[in-house]
């Protein structure tokens, strides 16, 4: 049921600033703005073209709040698809408070979380991935999750889904169809067609939801865990990464007791970098709870960077280091053998050539760095970037970054998988329609064509107030 009352809340962030924007949206929008506004030119806002912007005041009876700006925008043609005006104030947390405290006694509400969203979704402006791109878009602080959030938000997802379904749909109704002549045993599907239409249907889907791998770590970040053991270096690392003093770098042995988390964006991609407690054998009980974090940590990291103890002593590597390091490598495969594993050494610059050869003969792929010294870093990143799968992002393809989705997109290819089965051992179309109904209805969820109170308040809780 679409609300007819006016709502209102703060567009912008709380706190001071140069402006704020105060935003109404309801049928009575325009209305009640017009109340509280002064034109300096006298100027009512009724009857005022929409996208008109007005210079004025806020007026509580004889009392000046503010000197303003007011935009106005008509049903149908702003974003909820009501009358909505929006109020730029000075930024002052009184003066913001002030305005909107006289638009609740003028007739307002306050508006809830995602409420403006949510009612451009009833309105038609939006279905629902595109009403849910809106919150990425928001929370996107990287260039990749940006480019996935409006690619959403334009409907590339949604579009790609509605004509699957308007394609099955019709189908659909072929099926409905036969079931009325079913004494006379005729087929209205042509079955041939129908099975290619469940074989590209089941093709997009696959390929929708093998793309949430990468749309995940794109939304959220990438986890990666810098280990090994005390003073080798991880603080030094995480600060040339970072590009500031965020660890504390000390050659006290054990210096970082709990983790540090920090983010850096390499080509658009979001990498969130844990440096962990070093791992060694302690009676230090503060510092062993720090190692067991770090084994928390790794399990949580979807990328494991080892930064190894060796350095050159007298001209030469010291044999036991190397083969202790190959058992460290070892022994961080077979506990977390699907995780990518980095190997670094550190102190590049004290290594000679015929070194640098010996050692990576020894340990293949172990990558020399300096990170003191800042040698080898964007190496580094580059290694860190090859993980992610940007191919689909740079050809502008279809990210699912949504879990919804995901789970939808499981349950409608489990539903076709039905239907292609059904099709294929010549099972009664009253059967087969079941499961059609049953992916329509999935493919629906998606878009908003079947929603409920309960998903729809679900989703929008998690939008801030004002959107």
């Amino acid at each position: 049921m679409i609300p007819n009352d006016s709502i209102v809340a703060l567009a912008t962030p709380s706190g001071a600033g140069a402006i704020a924007v105060i935003r109404i949206s309801g049928q009575q929008a325009i209305a009640i703005g017009n109340t509280v506004f002064k034109s300096i030119k006298n100027k009512v806002l009724t009857t005022q073209k929409t996208h008109t912007l007005h210079l004025g005041h806020i007026m509580d009876a004889a009392k000046t709040l503010d000197e303003v700006l007011v935009s106005i925008f008509k049903a149908p043609n702003s974003y909820t698809g009501e009358n909505t005006i929006e109020i730029s104030c000075h930024g002052s947390p009184y003066i913001q408070q002030q305005i909107i405290q006289l638009l609740l006694r003028k007739g307002c509400r306050m508006a809830d979380p995602g409420e403006f969203t949510l009612r451009a979704f009833l309105n038609g402006k939006l279905d629902l991935s595109q009403a849910e791109a809106v919150a990425d878009l928001i929370s996107s602080d990287n260039e990749a999750s940006h480019q996935i959030a409006m690619q959403q938000m334009r409907g590339g997802f949604s579009n790609e889904i509605a004509k699957l379904r308007e394609e099955l749909l019709n189908f659909a109704s072929l099926i409905e169809l036969e079931l009325d002549f079913a004494e006379e045993d005729v087929e209205f599907a042509d079955r041939t067609q129908f099975h290619e239409l469940l074989n590209r249907i089941e093709f997009v889907l696959k390929r929708l939801i093998d793309s949430f791998a990468v749309g995940n770590v794109i939304k959220n970040g990438i986890p990666v865990a810098i280990v090994g053991e005390p003073n080798v270096g991880k603080s030094t690392l995480l600060n040339a990464l970072l590009n500031e003093e965020r660890a504390i770098v000390s050659e006290i042995a054990g210096t970082t007791r709990d983790t540090i988390e920090d983010e850096l964006v390499i080509g658009g991609i979001g990498f969130r970098f844990i440096d962990t407690a070093g791992i060694r054998e302690t009676q230090d009980v503060v510092e062993s709870i720090g190692i067991r974090k770090t084994f928390e940590k790794i399990e949580q990291a979807q990328v494991v960077v080892y930064l190894s103890p060796l350095t050159p002593k007298g001209g030469t590597l010291n044999a036991e280091n190397v083969k202790q390091v190959q058992l460290e490598i070892e022994k961080i495969k077979n506990q977390f053998p699907l995780k990518p594993l980095i190997i670094i050494g550190n102190k590049k610059d004290l290594f000679s050539e015929d070194q640098i050869e010996n050692l990576q003969s020894q340990i293949p792929n172990i990558l020399l760095i300096s990170a003191k010294e800042n040698i080898g870093i964007e190496d580094l990143k580059d290694k860190l970037l090859s993980f992610v799968n940007t191919g689909a992002l740079r050809n502008n393809e279809t990210i699912v970054t949504n879990t919804r989705h995901y789970d939808s997109l499981l349950k409608a290819l489990d539903e076709i998988t039905k239907v292609k089965f059904g099709l294929e051992t010549n099972l009664s179309s009253d059967l087969m329609a079941l499961d059609i109904k049953e992916a329509l209805y999935q493919f629906g969820t998606i878009t908003g064509q079947v929603s409920n109170d309960e998903l729809l308040g679900n989703i929008f809780a998690n939008f801030c107030i004002g959107k």
